[in-house]
């Protein structure tokens, strides 16, 4: 990777002459071609201008590092092109080269080397970076002049909340809006932990645990430059990663918690005749209460995030920079899954895109639920489980995809198949929501009730969830390994893995309610867990940017160990967590405090329609 910055600050005038030297970094890829390999007993490598000859012991090395290296140009960006004849043609290795600011990469290289080609060697430019080649452009000028408005806003609310409420204890409705923007009220908010009765505590530790679940898991996929790609490849492939691997499936948590509450939260305030009158404020309060932090981030990764730091790779930065400058309206609009994958705002915002379209469809199922008729409401919620589960499965098994992000058919060809027409689509993924509601229900019934059953089939329930959920934890394990093809299987697993895990967290969650979760509904309601719960959606949606711009700022290749990248794990988590909490007092929490006020007069009238 070079110098990247002493290379930048090259700057000489010379002495006799108008003309300056200054550095320009490039990154070229250099290509081995028109590669025979032979038997060289003499020790040496002669070159005949269009032969590279090897010995045997090299020939084989290179072989089997081939065979292993091709899996990881999906994962760790090497660009191996299988289809050509020889064992390394095509192998691109990237090296980075500081040359003069007027010079191309093939006038410095073979200006100043030889002409690589004649001895067996091509290379193409990959990027040059230049001294301040990142200009302000107008919209970092609007992202500056928001964060001011903003910064004013706080200060307002902050020095109304020390001083003027020690005068007038009962502010008026425009010093609460005032008031929204306080620093210190946000923060008592935030950091003040209250018990209510009708809680489902075990979900912030849920929320929080599953969080920290996908962080891990974008840790770990996030690495870029890695000096020991296959021992990484291998590591993954065996079991110790299995924790790691399986981490996507925190992701239906999420799909399953928030069907899960929007049913048991519905039932309560409202009824089928209501939802349909107020309609327009159900969808509005969802969009509204997603967009602030949603609309923040995008605005930042547009702007301001391309300016925080630099380094030879900063292309990615850059690169979402320009996704979010072209592809913001399909972020706020939450139509993300179903746009441009390659040029996705926010890559992470998949998943409020279809949890959003899933809110949006919800009353088709919610209106017979709310009804107040049992029957109706559980013909309606299994119906729609099951012709939702019919639809994927039957959809599943004409596409036939594999059944994990690293099998051996998505690192060759298929990944961005995969992620497009599977792991972001909307139909795969609405299993685990409806589950959700299923168990959101149940609880509703339950509501002021006793759930009464025998500890002997409190502890048959537990052992089958436990069961199920290591189950599918392990399953990947098995079917990213070389041998593995059996398409049917993968079929399957993509159709019912997902609800089944949303099966099984549904029984903890009903049973920590009720009293059955034993320790583990101890650990999981831990006052502890409520703080990164209420800061999760804002963490979530920052901290794979973040990890972007670190790893993007780095000078040198990292070594894969598990023990190095967990270091780089704590270091992520522990500056996303800071930032994620200044965007929640900043923004989610102000935002929230003036949405409640504008639209309280449309919450009573949905009251008295109830």
């Amino acid at each position: 990777m070079g110098n990247y910055y002493e290379c930048l600050e090259i700057h000489e005038n010379m002495e006799y002459s108008n003309v300056s030297i200054d550095g320009k970094y490039c990154v070229v890829g250099a290509m081995i071609k028109n590669t025979r390999f032979e038997a060289n007993t003499d020790n040496q490598w002669p070159i005949d201008h269009n032969d590279l000859r090897l010995n045997d012991n090299i020939t084989q090395i290179l072989k089997d590092y081939e065979m292993k290296h091709s899996r990881l140009k999906k994962i760790f960006g090497t660009n191996v092109d299988k289809s050509t004849e020889h064992v390394v043609d095509n192998v691109v290795f990237k090296l980075a080269i500081c040359i003069p600011k007027v010079c191309t990469t093939r006038e410095a290289v073979e200006g100043l080397f030889i002409n690589l080609t004649t001895v067996g060697f091509d290379f193409k430019d990959d990027f040059c970076r230049l001294p301040n080649d990142k200009p302000w452009i107008p919209g970092d000028y609007v992202a500056i002049s928001i964060l001011s408005l903003i910064g004013f806003l706080v200060i307002m609310g902050t020095v109304y909340d020390i001083w003027y409420l020690k005068k007038t204890k009962k502010p008026e409705s425009i010093n609460n809006a005032i008031l929204s923007f306080s620093l210190l009220k946000n923060l008592r908010d935030l950091f003040t932990i209250s018990k209510r009765s009708g809680t489902l505590d075990c979900l912030d530790g849920l929320r929080a645990l599953s969080m920290l679940w996908v962080v891990i898991g974008h840790s770990f996929s996030s690495q870029t430059q890695i000096v020991n790609g296959i021992d990484a490849f291998q590591w993954l492939k065996s079991m110790k990663s299995l924790w790691v691997i399986a981490a996507p499936i925190a992701v239906d948590t999420f799909f399953t918690i928030s069907g899960l509450l929007l049913v048991y939260v519905a039932t309560k305030k409202m009824t089928s005749m209501g939802l349909i009158k107020s309609l327009h404020l159900f969808y509005l309060h969802r969009v509204l209460r997603m967009f602030p932090v949603l609309a923040f981030v995008v605005l930042m990764e547009a702007t301001l995030f391309n300016h925080i730091s630099d380094g030879p790779f900063w292309e990615r930065v850059a690169k979402n920079s320009e996704n979010c400058k072209r592809q913001w309206w399909l972020a706020l609009l939450h139509f993300q899954n179903y746009g441009n994958l390659d040029n996705m705002c926010i890559a992470v915002s998949w998943y409020l895109s279809i949890d959003v379209q899933l809110h949006l469809l919800s009353p088709l199922v919610l209106f017979w639920v709310l009804n107040g008729k049992r029957l109706l409401g559980w013909g309606a919620l299994i119906i729609a489980t099951l012709l939702t589960m019919t639809a994927a499965t039957i959809y599943n098994f004409e596409q036939n995809f594999s059944s994990t992000m690293l099998s051996q058919r998505n690192l060759n060809d298929h990944l961005l198949n995969y992620m497009e027409y599977y792991y972001v689509n909307t139909l795969t993924r609405a299993s685990p929501f409806l589950v959700g509601m299923i168990y959101g229900y149940m609880l509703h019934l339950l509501r002021n009730k006793k759930l009464n059953i025998s500890q002997i089939t409190n502890l048959i329930l537990w052992i089958l969830a436990l069961a199920l959920m290591l189950l599918i934890i392990y399953i990947p394990h098995p079917t990213m390994q070389e041998d593995w093809e059996y398409q049917n299987l993968d079929n399957i697993i993509n159709s019912f893995m997902r609800p089944a895990w949303a099966i099984a967290l549904g029984w903890l969650i009903t049973a920590c309610a009720h009293g059955y979760g034993g320790p583990i509904n101890t650990f999981l309601s831990l006052n502890f867990w409520k703080i990164p719960a209420r800061v999760s959606y804002a963490l979530y949606l920052i901290h794979y940017s973040l990890m972007a711009i670190i790893n993007s700022s780095k000078v040198a290749p990292t070594y894969f160990s598990v023990g190095n990248i967990v270091f780089h794990f704590c270091a992520y988590l522990f500056i996303s967590l800071l930032i994620a909490i200044l965007i929640t007092v900043l923004i989610d929490f102000p935002i929230a405090n003036l949405l409640k006020l504008i639209l309280s007069k449309g919450i009573r009238k949905t009251e008295n329609n109830k």
